[in-house]
């Protein structure tokens, strides 16, 4: 079963009837249940592997890992175990206050981006049952389910932003690429149809080529799981300082009990006294100042709309004076909006609203509704632009191109 995986860069390059021989496939009927069964043990399930949810009680431990708060617990042991309990308990309140804060203001927004995340609607994205072989047809407003050798492609656009940003979409087509070509890039795969894109015009058949960890999205996937989150500049020094901080406390205790027993002293005093030395030079205040400090940040920073998750994060915003980010999707909504209307007479209408919803808009000429057949020539060109249409929009959502896709709502505006 090993020749089934085949890569999408591999698969871009050969001709269908050699890809259907590698998956031992047919164009026409696919595969049979015996088949698709042995392949659904093989490659697994069509997901993403997402990793369970953290339970509360192991983010709250996550917060004694910080250096500076083991030194603490360090210094609350030592001091019980030689009879200070006044130092034992007020080291044990400072740490108490450091975690519990930090851990509160974190799972504050969590919660709140919990909340965001429930704004968008949950919509069905991937075939869970799909196995390399399989055929899949793509029409307008598909989601491709996953990673797809095309064999057939008439007018076939589909969205890639997610992939590569660009807002135009990507025409594709059934020949194969040039094998010399270095295939790093997946804009030059036009054969191949990835996992979680969007049709956006056209229709297509294809032959699935990977699934789930294995296909193109998955392996955007993984990387961003494997992503490792630096330490802040602050997080780096507060983790050297307690780095010194132990080694200068254990050559302290070294150094006094050495002293006092050289002096004739009685080794069980002499140790006694280093470690409450050694304890007593240890800023105990020192991680509840910083922690209540980074706290007021992530409230300020809250009430600017800006959710930070966490409280490391916003010393390192404070020095941000420029912010690259994608702009597709996250700064706006790639969503295509027609504010005049122009008919062949010269009358101009302008739309108020914005987005693929009716509500909230409204056609007027020179400030008059246009309402019914009160002006012909631009209920007219708007209905001729919904129905000469691929596009519809379906609960605010587009199925088709943004240029048709944007008239669609103008004719709920008259």
């Amino acid at each position: 079963m090993a020749e089934e995986v085949l890569s999408t860069r591999v698969a871009a390059k050969l001709p269908i009837e050699e890809v259907q021989r590698w998956l031992k496939t047919d164009a026409l009927n696919g595969l049979n249940e015996a088949d698709v069964r042995t392949r659904s043990v093989l490659h697994g399930f069509n997901e993403l592997l997402v990793e369970e949810k953290e339970p509360i009680y192991k983010k709250y431990i996550d917060q004694f890992k910080n250096p500076l708060i083991v030194l603490l617990l360090a210094s609350a042991a030592i001091s019980v175990l030689t009879g200070q309990l006044d130092d034992a308990v007020s080291i044990a309140v400072a740490i108490l206050i450091v975690v519990t804060v930090a851990f509160v203001q974190e799972y504050r927004s969590e919660k709140s981006l919990e909340e965001l995340s429930k704004l968008v609607p949950h919509r069905q994205i991937f075939a869970r049952d799909l196995v390399p072989g399989d055929v899949v047809t793509l029409n307008s407003g598909d989601r491709v389910p996953a990673d797809i050798r095309l064999f057939e492609a008439v007018e076939l656009q589909i969205d890639e932003s997610s992939f590569t940003g660009e807002t135009v979409p990507a025409r594709k087509s059934t020949s194969q690429s040039t094998v010399g070509l270095d295939l790093k890039s997946l804009n030059d795969l036009k054969n191949i149809a990835f996992m979680g894109t969007l049709v956006q015009r056209g229709r297509g058949k294809g032959i699935v080529i990977g699934t789930g960890q294995n296909s193109e999205f998955g392996d955007v996937f993984g990387l961003m799981k494997a992503e490792a989150s630096p330490k802040t500049p602050l997080q780096k020094s507060m983790d050297h300082l307690g780095k010194q901080l132990s080694f200068y406390s254990f050559a302290i205790i070294i150094f006094i009990f050495l002293i006092g027993v050289i002096c004739g002293h009685k080794p069980l005093e002499m140790f006694t006294i280093a470690v409450s030395l050694a304890v007593a030079a240890i800023p105990e205040g020192l991680p509840i100042v910083v922690t209540v400090t980074l706290a007021l940040g992530v409230t300020r920073m809250a009430r600017r709309r800006v959710i930070v998750k966490k409280l490391p994060t916003v010393e390192t915003l404070g020095c941000v004076s420029v912010i690259c980010c994608d702009k597709t999707g996250t700064l706006t909504k790639n969503e295509m909006t027609a504010v005049h209307v122009i008919a062949s007479d010269g009358t101009e209408a302008e739309v108020s609203g914005v987005g693929y919803l009716d509500a909230g808009g409204l056609c007027t000429v020179r400030g008059e509704a246009v309402i019914g057949n009160s002006h012909p020539q631009i209920s007219r060109i708007i209905q001729i632009g919904c129905v000469c249409n691929s596009s519809t929009v379906v609960n605010g959502e587009l199925r088709g191109q943004p240029t048709e896709g944007k008239i669609v709502p103008r004719q709920g505006r008259v």
